[in-house]
């Protein structure tokens, strides 16, 4: 069974072909959301990891971003549901060109749109909050700097790759007829 070079539903080559891992690995959708994952995991692990100090007059471990601790927990949330969240579309990927349902296809399309959309816009508040409370940091003795420059940097990145899936997610909808 060939394809025919014309549009698809949502994206989905002809139902019912073969899985080639190869073909999968190579597709840009593929390695884009693999590098929101390593960047995913980059930002919520500097931060669990390194991302909490105890202060010489306090027995309580604040964020190495100017103490401000939401900052902190915001980034690793957003970082934790990116990795859950890159994970569980991968697998999305892999199983949309076997969904013979259109309809199918077109939620799992809208579902990857909006959240990719959505991820885009909270890593970018991600990086304005991180990046200006380490403006704000003024005492940075004993605060690994490496960590925080890594966090603010792979928040940074993870704008874009999740942009860049949004917009795959996007041409994925079938062109519409006049």
């Amino acid at each position: 069974m060939e394809e025919t070079g014309g549009a698809s539903a949502y994206g989905a080559s002809l139902a019912g072909g073969g899985f080639d891992i190869y073909k999968f690995i190579r597709q840009p959708q593929t390695i884009v959301r693999v590098l929101s994952w390593i960047f995913a995991l980059v930002v919520f692990a500097c931060i669990t990891t390194e991302g909490y100090i105890n202060a010489a007059h306090s027995a309580d471990a604040k964020c190495i971003f100017n103490q401000n601790d939401s900052a902190c927990q915001y980034a690793v949330g957003i970082g934790v549901i990116a990795f859950l969240a890159c994970v569980g579309f991968l697998v999305l990927d892999v199983y949309l060109p076997f969904m013979s349902n259109a309809q199918e296809r077109k939620y799992a399309v809208m579902a990857d749109l909006g959240f990719s959309g959505a991820w885009t816009f909270l890593w970018f508040v991600c990086f304005c909050l991180l990046a200006s409370q380490w403006g704000r940091t003024h005492d940075v003795r004993g605060i690994p700097q490496d960590a925080a420059r890594a966090t603010v940097a792979f928040s940074f990145f993870s704008i874009a790759t999740w942009g860049i899936l949004a917009y795959y997610a996007l041409g994925r909808f079938p062109p519409r007829c006049k």
